[in-house]
């Protein structure tokens, strides 16, 4: 029994210098930080059809005054489709997505020891809003439209083609002018011919 007893006092002092040192340790980080847990879409994922809204997902209760969330596109083009909702440690942001490419869900929150907690998701949007092709410029110098060539008459229908003149009559006169000579010529015997007769009765 008065062994014990000594041995009992000198035990004392350790135990009470473990409990002080455990007393006296920092504390945990996961204790001291609020971390992501999960994402919907989920860090560095593809995804074919866009989401309605981006969810985070974290390991303690959110406080929504001292929480930021932003979601951008490709060209830094804001996304989120409207305010965050809260419910206990997770969030949820409406997505507008835009074209496709790569799309940053950056977070910040506040933790137990003062320090803020930043992070971010990215996702690939594999499919979106496609890109509007530019207008054709007209082009000033356009080639003027050929006019028409002009068909060949009709058949039955009068020739445009000019006729010189005079060309039928010339081809023709000498017709005229022997036939003239001829009724003269007659003229002439008939007269011949009534006279004779007239002188010999």
């Amino acid at each position: 029994m008065g062994g014990r007893v000594p041995r009992l006092v000198r035990a004392v002092p350790v135990l009470v210098g473990v409990a002080l040192g455990v007393a006296l340790l920092p504390a945990s980080p996961a204790l001291a930080h609020n971390s992501l847990t999960g994402s919907n879409p989920a860090n560095g994922a593809k995804v074919a059809t866009a989401p309605a809204a981006v969810e985070l997902r974290f390991l303690a209760k959110l406080d929504p005054d001292r929480t930021k969330i932003t979601v951008t596109g490709p060209d830094n083009i804001p996304a989120a489709g409207g305010e965050p909702t809260f419910s206990g440690s997770r969030v949820r942001v409406p997505f507008a997505p835009g074209a496709a490419g790569l799309y940053i869900v950056d977070y910040q929150l506040p933790s137990s020891d003062g320090h803020p907690v930043k992070g971010e998701v990215r996702f690939t949007l594999t499919t979106g809003t496609a890109a509007t092709p530019p207008s054709p410029s007209v082009s000033p110098s356009a080639s003027p439209t050929p006019s028409p060539t002009p068909s060949s008459a009709a058949p039955g229908s009068p020739s445009t083609t000019p006729v010189a003149a005079g060309s039928d009559d010339n081809g023709r006169g000498w017709l005229w002018a022997a036939a003239g000579g001829l009724v003269l010529l007659a003229a002439l015997a008939a007269g011949l011919f009534l006279r004779r007769r007239s002188t010999r009765s």
